[in-house]
């Protein structure tokens, strides 16, 4: 059978950069022009039917020297057929936005707030992407590379 991640490249040509397979787990790369219709596709297509979002993240390649900076990783399931995709999308640190998932997946909503959160990458659509594990007052994200671990931020108490 061929792989999910062969099929993509297949199917959408120079729009998915790279693939690799690596014991069962597939991984596409996508442009982040085309991961809109990249990810209608995986999930209705009836091949490969990935009706599941278990999880987005992001990681930050500066100390890699990444060119572009970071990358959104998204991890789909078929609960029908038992196959995993993980797709991942490039943003450069100049423009780290891409296009939010939360309408068609409302577990997406939650996800990508996260990802803001600590990342600083925007999810144009998003319907209410604002902080979710830290606290509004909190400046900048933390799982950045360049971000200072000995920084202050403001204390946030009881109001009396």
């Amino acid at each position: 059978m061929t792989g999910i991640h062969i099929k993509l490249q297949e199917k959408f040509g120079a729009a998915v950069r790279e693939i690799h397979n690596q014991h069962g787990d597939e991984t596409a790369v996508a442009d982040r022009s085309a991961f809109l219709t990249i990810v209608q596709f995986v999930r209705n297509n009836h091949n490969i039917d990935c009706d599941m979002l278990t999880d987005i993240t992001a990681v930050d390649g500066l100390s890699l020297k990444w060119k572009p900076r970071f990358e959104v990783i998204y991890h789909f399931y078929s609960t029908k057929k038992n196959h995993r995709l993980r797709l991942k999308v490039k943003v450069d640190e100049q423009d780290p936005v891409v296009p939010s998932l939360a309408a068609e997946w409302g577990v997406a909503n939650w996800l990508e707030r996260e990802v803001w959160d600590m990342f600083g990458i925007r999810f144009e659509g998003h319907p209410d992407l604002r902080r979710i594990l830290m606290y509004e007052q909190f400046s900048g994200h933390p799982l950045r590379k360049d971000y200072p671990y000995s920084k202050r931020q403001p204390l946030i108490g009881p109001k009396n």
